[in-house]
């Protein structure tokens, strides 16, 4: 698998990237500037980094692991160079007041609202796991992964069952992105009360 790792520059998308390449995925990782995504692709082990547009021909899947404030505007930026290749979108779009962390007002998730941008079919996953969790390996628990078209949700499980020590686990049509996406709230919610790292695991399942 080949996969492009747009936004790989930033904590997140470098985590994602390093612990892809040692799972033995060929990664590129993409950026605005092109030197600095070559810099962190030697920092994370990967194949090469490249501008965005370079970043994403050729391979089989492209993972939008921009900031959520940037996620739109990259992806509709990018829908030429992308064309067909199945995305994965991980973004969560969040609120931050003073009596917590909220899920965005915006009723449609940014994976639903990144589909529209593009012709290429958009999956969404990752959504439990953050940039400190990959940091030094594999992340505890499970994560889920949604989408519409079959194809790509299959490749998107197959990244994601390589980032962590549970399960990638189908969650069902892109619609429930909308709910991943609200999961990231509640975590980050637990991890500032707890002070932890807080993960997801399903339980009950064959």
């Amino acid at each position: 698998m080949k996969v492009a790792v747009v936004g790989g520059t930033g904590d997140f998308g470098l985590a994602l990237a390093e612990r892809l390449a040692e799972a033995g995925v060929e990664v590129v990782i993409g950026s605005r500037d092109a030197e600095r995504a070559q810099e962190k692709a030697r920092e994370a082990g990967a194949a090469g980094g490249a501008a965005n547009e370079d970043a994403v021909q050729g391979v089989d899947l492209v993972v939008l692991a921009t900031k959520a404030e940037a996620a739109l505007a990259t992806a509709e930026s990018l829908a030429a160079a992308i064309g067909a290749t199945p995305v994965l979108s991980v973004a969560s779009e969040l609120r931050f007041t003073k009596e917590g962390v909220f899920p965005g007002a915006d009723a449609r998730s940014l994976a639903e609202r990144t589909q529209d941008l593009l012709a290429a079919p958009v999956v969404a996953g990752l959504h439990s796991l953050a940039a400190a969790s990959l940091a030094h390996g594999k992340a505890d628990g499970d994560t889920l992964v949604c989408g519409d078209d079959a194809d790509a949700k299959a490749l998107a499980l197959e990244l994601a069952a390589r980032v962590v020590l549970g399960r990638a686990l189908d969650a069902g049509p892109l619609a429930s992105a909308r709910a991943l996406e609200g999961t990231t709230a509640v975590i980050v919610n637990l991890n500032k009360r707890y002070k932890g790292h807080a993960g997801l695991r399903v339980t009950g399942l064959p």
